[in-house]
């Protein structure tokens, strides 16, 4: 019989080691994230109490200890406003994740729930809008030209004239971070303004200027006259290297809290966002991210990359 190498032995037990600290270190920066989305909610409704908060993706802080076998977490609950997620239902594979699918189930009583998905068959919007409907989720309907959230689609489900004071009253929403379509700025704005989407997720800036408050004050008021809610987007889990607050000389691991390549998006790298250098762009100070969304006149902000305390420690 012959004996297990000792290389191997140790090669196994290393691996077992390493894959366990792995583990705790993404299970202890879910924590992490937790504690940020709180705090940057505490942050925003202490200078706008109704001010809206949304974060994307990432449904397992919503439960203790970040696990979904869990109770929902009461403090992160009550920071939040609604549920972001991508790709529910349907997306580039065509399949439908069941551990998506058991989280918010789980979250659907707790708040709004908004759902983009990414529909490459045409064939197959009607039944995702009616699955998504039938569940009591906004859904944002985008087809594969649309993967960057760069156009407005050409129809409304369930447009209305009502007027929108609170995520729970909306009926449907637009997402468009990108104008790289929209030649001018006047050019975007008038686009918006010219439907009657009930709730607006946009950039805080256009060709890297933020809007005014009188540009977002606008926005507020759909087509057909019944006021909406004005999304503003924040990302908190990658850093982009052509925002403002983006120093010319960083780059990967420089500085350190820069922590790991983004794998898909060149220009982001995601973050240590417990650091406080990174916390302190995002929240906390008149000069802060979330400090110029709420100078701008939007209702809320939606917080994208939050499941970066996840993809720190994996692929």
């Amino acid at each position: 019989m012959k004996k297990f190498p000792f290389f191997a032995l140790f090669l196994f037990f290393f691996l077992c080691s390493f894959l366990t600290i792995r583990e705790e270190l993404k299970n202890l920066a879910g924590l992490k994230m937790q504690e940020f989305v709180i705090n940057s909610s505490k942050y925003a409704k202490q200078l706008k109490p109704d001010f809206i908060i949304i974060p994307q993706n990432g449904l397992e802080l919503a439960f203790d200890e970040v696990d979904p076998n869990n109770t929902i977490n009461p403090a992160y609950s009550n920071a939040i406003d609604g549920y972001g997620i991508e790709e529910l239902f349907f997306n580039a594979n065509s399949k439908v994740d069941p551990y998506k699918i058991k989280m918010v189930k789980a979250l659907k009583s707790n708040k709004p729930i908004l759902v983009s998905e990414n529909i490459s068959l045409a064939e197959a919007k009607p039944a995702i809008l009616a699955r998504n409907k039938s569940e009591g989720f906004l859904c944002f309907a985008r087809s594969s030209s649309n993967y960057d959230y760069k156009e407005i689609p050409k129809e409304i489900t369930d447009e209305n004239s009502d007027d929108i004071i609170q995520v729970a009253d909306a009926q449907n929403y637009l997402y468009l971070i990108n104008a790289a379509s929209y030649k001018t700025k006047v050019y975007f704005l008038n686009a918006i303004a010219e439907t009657n989407y009930d709730l607006i997720i946009i950039d805080l800036f256009y060709d890297n200027v933020p809007f005014s408050a009188d540009e977002i004050q606008l926005l507020k008021t759909k087509a057909n006259g019944g006021k909406r809610l004005v999304i503003g987007y924040l990302n908190v889990g990658s850093a982009e290297n052509w925002r403002y607050y983006w120093h010319k000389n960083w780059k990967l691991n420089s500085p350190a809290w820069l922590m790991k390549k983004y794998a898909g998006y060149d220009n982001e790298i995601y973050v240590q966002f417990w650091n406080p250098e990174w916390q302190k762009i995002i929240y906390g100070n008149e000069n802060s991210y979330l400090k110029k969304i709420i100078n701008a006149g939007f209702d809320g902000a939606y917080l994208d990359n939050v499941e970066a305390y996840y993809f720190l420690y994996h692929n």
